[in-house]
């Protein structure tokens, strides 16, 4: 008898040890394991606090973004019923856990567990009354650390524009992953330039409190200013990335007016980069929805003191066209210069495009440039990549255009552009010839050498409506006509006509 009833005691305690390690791997335990808890909770009173996506100003809650990086990491994210499943950004083949919208999943902190669910662009916290005040500070300093690690581990530099087709219910700025491979290195300015551009930078990473003892607020304003095609763009992507700071894009016909362009700014993070590209353009335009006073605002107002670690870039052709009250110091602190390519920056795109350093084809490529000819790094560039394959080939088409471009320059010395004026009219503007500028330039650093604070006399030839975009089609049709003339002039043998070239050339090119 006492062995039939120490058996039985056996197995009911081998029963009870076995069934809820079978049960919990079953969906019959699972389900009873979460009716269990709901009913426990049903026996305690909690406390809700939400985390809306936005403020009552449509600012983007910081907070919001972090606790969606927390609780995509939390290991119960992969146990929830539903979960959304993404390729990684860096790497394909890495798989990303995203949470589902209204659906509740747990998380532990210090022996308690607190409940999460996404609601309608909200976050719901749930945690029982009697534990918040023992945890709640402490978990929330918890969500930070956690998040600031993943991001020093996973740092994604993103672009924002300004083109939210609902930016009552998601804000202003949409953005995408920035993956551009540029560099400041890969720039084409001079190698001294760069280096003052870099130091000047990491000086302003480490300038917080010195700024403060100023009273200044912690930005920095930079004006990149030079022909189309010299890089510029690309030189802000190699900026972006030596900040590792997002970049805010702000497309400037899309703006209604100076409010809307301030609530552009309020929506912005600290450490970004504001970029606000071909300004000049605009401000020659005029246009009626952003007034001056708004750009001027924009750049350094009061509202500019809503965020600080902000770095601001504007870039345009010439600084002619641009009201001097927008490059004052204060607005713009450093103007870096992107000139036309000369024979040293040709060597630079030689070697990066064509891996030669020297070739027999130089000196007179180095002779042309000297007699004036000149085009923009990207036209020498893209004439490099299309010859790729043959380095004498792609320096010769290189001759080529250079020669055109000087032949250009001499027939145009004499004859008239043309340029649109604000009321409709076209008007004759006499065309100045080229001169050249060896090196890049930056005012504002105050221990530059002297040939980088001197960015030439003149600006380019053939600028149309103020673009910075060379036209060469009217000088084919001036060589045609000096041909015309010749052929005419053998046939006649007479002169008692004389014809102005260089007249009939400006007006045919009307």
């Amino acid at each position: 008898m006492f062995l039939l009833i120490s058996l039985a005691l056996f197995f009911i305690l081998v029963s009870f040890l076995l069934v809820p390690r079978v049960l919990s791997r079953t969906s019959i335990g699972y389900f009873l394991l979460n009716q269990w808890r709901v009913a426990e909770e049903c026996f305690h009173s909690h406390q809700y606090y939400k985390i809306p996506k936005f403020n009552l100003h449509k600012q983007e809650n910081q907070l919001f973004q972090k606790i969606v990086t927390y609780l995509n990491s939390l290991p119960s994210a992969g146990d929830s019923d539903f979960v959304n499943l993404f390729s990684g950004n860096n790497n394909p083949n890495e798989i990303t856990l995203v949470i589902d919208s209204d659906h509740v999943f747990a998380d532990m902190f210090l022996g308690s567990r607190v409940y999460w669910k996404l609601d309608n662009e909200c976050f719901v916290l749930k945690m029982r009354r009697k534990e918040k005040r023992r945890i709640l500070n402490s978990y929330m300093n918890h969500i930070h650390k956690v998040v600031e690690e993943i991001e020093l581990k996973s740092k994604e530099v993103k672009l924002y524009i300004n083109a939210e087709n609902d930016p009552v219910k998601n804000g202003r700025w949409i953005s995408t992953q920035f993956k551009h491979p540029a560099t400041i290195d890969t720039s084409m300015i001079d190698i001294e330039l760069k280096n003052k551009v870099k130091s000047d930078l990491e000086s302003f990473l480490k300038s917080k409190q010195y700024y403060h003892r100023l009273g200044r607020v912690w930005k920095r304003s930079y004006l990149l200013y030079g022909p189309s095609g010299t890089g510029k763009s690309s030189f802000i992507a190699g900026m972006a990335k030596f900040l590792n700071y997002d970049v805010y894009d702000v497309d400037m016909s899309k703006v209604s007016g100076d409010s809307d362009l301030k609530l552009l700014l309020l929506q912005t993070k600290t450490k970004s980069m504001i970029v606000v590209e071909d300004l000049d353009h605009y401000l020659v335009e005029k246009s009626k929805a952003v007034s001056l006073s708004g750009i001027l605002n924009f750049m350094d107002g009061i509202i500019s003191c809503c965020g600080e670690e902000r770095v601001m870039v504007f870039t345009v052709s010439s600084k002619d066209h641009v009201d001097p009250t927008v490059l004052r110091p204060g607005r713009i602190d450093v103007h870096v210069h992107f000139p036309l390519c000369d024979f040293s920056s040709f060597k630079n795109l030689a070697n990066s495009h064509l891996g030669i350093k020297e070739h027999k084809l130089f000196p007179q490529v180095e002779e042309i440039f000297q007699s004036g000819a000149s085009l923009s790094p990207a036209e020498i560039g893209e004439i490099m990549i299309t010859n790729r394959g043959s380095p004498t080939r792609a320096l010769k088409t290189v001759i080529n255009a250079l020669q055109t471009n000087s032949e250009t320059r001499t027939s145009g010395k004499t004859g008239v552009s043309h340029k649109s004026t604000h009321d409709g009219l076209v008007t004759n503007i006499p065309r100045a010839p080229r001169n050249l500028s060896h090196s890049g330039s930056v005012d504002g650093l105050s221990d530059l050498p002297s040939k980088l604070t001197h960015s030439g006399s003149t600006r380019t030839v053939d600028e149309l409506s103020d673009s910075g975009l060379f036209c060469m089609e009217n000088f084919h049709t001036g060589k045609e006509l000096k041909n015309l003339y010749g052929l005419l002039k053998n046939r006649s043998r007479s002169r008692r006509e004389s014809l102005d070239f260089d007249g009939v050339e400006g007006r045919i090119s009307t």
